[in-house]
């Protein structure tokens, strides 16, 4: 099937997630600030969602994102540094899902993280979508299909 050039891609649906996810971001930053009782609690569950929204998209670019563009760039320093900064993301996740929001670090990891999750969002829009769409020969319309499939497993996996 010929991809058009106004036919939802993977890069559409990595970018619908990034949309998603910063908006998250900063709905949490009116919690922090929030004086009401009930925002911890809808602080503590806005950070798990992240938490689990960044997971599993970093998981679907990593296993199918990432090897496809991988075995078609010539160049593929931007898919090494985008994984660096998973791992990174990874991290400061890790911490921030064994931590409660009483620790006055909380709301500062998750800041730290959304600054994390701006940059790297400005790298995939601004050099690796436009790379991906560029290669000839790479059906990025059939590969959001996959990447749905696989967000829509993982999502179904409900967090330990």
């Amino acid at each position: 099937m010929a991809t058009t050039r106004n036919a939802p891609d993977a890069c559409t649906l990595l970018d619908a997630d990034h949309k998603a996810v910063k908006k998250m971001f900063k709905d949490y930053d009116d919690l922090a600030s929030s004086r009401a009782k009930s925002a911890e609690q809808k602080k503590l569950d806005l950070a798990r969602q992240i938490c689990q929204e960044l997971t599993v998209h970093a998981t679907i670019e990593e296993e199918i994102f990432y090897p496809a563009l991988r075995a078609a760039l010539k160049d593929t320093d931007l898919l090494a540094e985008a994984e660096v900064e998973h791992a990174s993301a990874k991290d400061l996740i890790a911490q921030i899902e064994a931590m409660d929001t009483a620790d006055e670090m909380f709301d500062a990891k998750v800041k730290v993280l959304g600054e994390y999750i701006d940059h790297h969002v400005k790298e995939e829009r601004n050099e690796i979508f436009p790379k991906a769409r560029a290669v000839r020969g790479l059906d990025l319309v059939t590969m959001r299909e996959e990447l749905q499939a696989r967000k829509d497993a993982l999502m179904a996996v409900e967090p330990a």
